[in-house]
């Protein structure tokens, strides 16, 4: 028992580092970095509270689940902007490559009944192919256009974002997994998008 506790605990000690990354989005109020730590959180209830616009035989359970874990790799790797390098360097294989040796790293701290269960809903998150995950990278996406809309255009402004890139890399992933959402947030993007 002492050694479960130990590998349990160690990875939750591990955890906390996730408050540590600073995001390129801001808290909502614009007054200083979210951390990915916030950013989970705040995604678990984004669940929660929009659970009916999820489509049919999304279970919210684990949709709650995969945000919480979705963002760990960032202890080690950081957090990579969608707009940062013009949208190259989120999904370069150097990037996806470094998660997944953040992913071993972390997820093997675990006890082995538990470490490969959570690895593999972070796998699925990443993949975004189950209607779980789909739900659940459509809010990941929704949520710091919210914060960017608040905040007086936030990162849009520092990444020189456009209307075409806000629909490529946003609009498509929040369309497929929660439709109404992206209708919703799209009306209020046209004051900084008018193209959208």
């Amino acid at each position: 028992m002492t050694d479960r506790l130990d590998a349990q605990f160690a990875f939750l000690m591990e955890a906390d580092k996730l408050k540590q990354v600073l995001r390129a989005t801001t808290l909502a109020d614009g007054s200083r970095p979210e951390n990915s730590g916030e950013h989970s959180w705040h995604l678990a209830l984004y669940a929660m509270v929009l659970a009916d616009h999820a489509g049919p035989g999304v279970s919210i359970d684990r949709v709650i689940r995969m945000l919480i874990l979705h963002d760990l790799v960032e202890i080690d790797v950081g957090d990579v902007p969608i707009h940062s390098a013009n949208g190259s360097a989120h999904g370069s294989a150097e990037t996806l490559a470094a998660e997944a040796r953040a992913a071993d790293r972390l997820f093997g701290l675990l006890p082995g009944d538990i470490g490969p269960d959570l690895r593999a809903l972070w796998e699925e998150f990443e993949a975004a192919e189950t209607p779980d995950a789909i739900f659940a990278k459509s809010l990941d996406r929704v949520q710091p256009v919210l914060h960017n809309l608040a905040s007086g255009g936030g990162s849009w402004t520092e990444y020189n974002v456009t209307a075409e890139q806000i629909e490529a890399r946003v609009g498509r992933k929040v369309a497929r997994g929660a439709p109404r959402l992206w209708d919703f947030v799209r009306g209020r993007l046209r004051g900084y998008f008018p193209d959208l």
